[in-house]
């Protein structure tokens, strides 16, 4: 299972370095054609937009995996290892707690605005909003994994 979240995060980091990427350059076409041309380019503000919700959601999901999500350990790094690891369980099912709570109001949202359209692009809103439920399953196998690991005494 740790290989697979291995793989799993490493594609997710090379799709957040090319979305982040492209929307550098999106940008930076925006600005151009506004500024060199005079000729706004209408629909780039909302891609970059949705670019960035992407980014946030898969970026959470890397942040997670590598334990790099924000947290308080002034009073975890004064307990005992057996303590530590006790709390890290404890930490690791409040997390798939929220993690389903994410997935699941993911779903339903996206489900709500699916004959939703946006209005620069077109596209349908359920598609841009996918990403909410996708980086909660994505969360849930990483939390599951790492409180297996953390259970046996393999992970941090």
């Amino acid at each position: 299972m740790q290989t697979c979240c291995r793989r799993l995060n490493a594609c997710i980091e090379y799709l957040l370095f090319t979305i982040g990427f492209s929307m550098a350059l999106l940008v930076a076409a925006q600005v151009f054609y506004r500024y060199v041309l005079n000729n706004s380019l209408f629909w780039s503000e909302e891609l970059a937009r949705y670019m960035l919700v992407w980014i946030s959601f898969l970026g959470a999901t890397t942040a997670y995996y590598k334990g790099l999500h924000p947290g308080v350990d002034f009073i975890v790094s004064r307990l005992s290892a057996t303590q530590r690891r006790w709390t890290a369980i404890v930490v690791h099912l409040v997390s798939i707690s929220l993690f389903t709570t994410i997935t699941v109001a993911g779903f339903q949202f996206a489900y709500f605005v699916r004959h939703q359209i946006s209005p620069a692009l077109g596209i349908e809103k359920w598609v841009i909003l996918a990403v909410i439920p996708i980086s909660g399953i994505i969360l849930i196998g990483y939390a599951l994994t790492a409180l297996a690991c953390t259970a046996r005494g393999d992970w941090s």
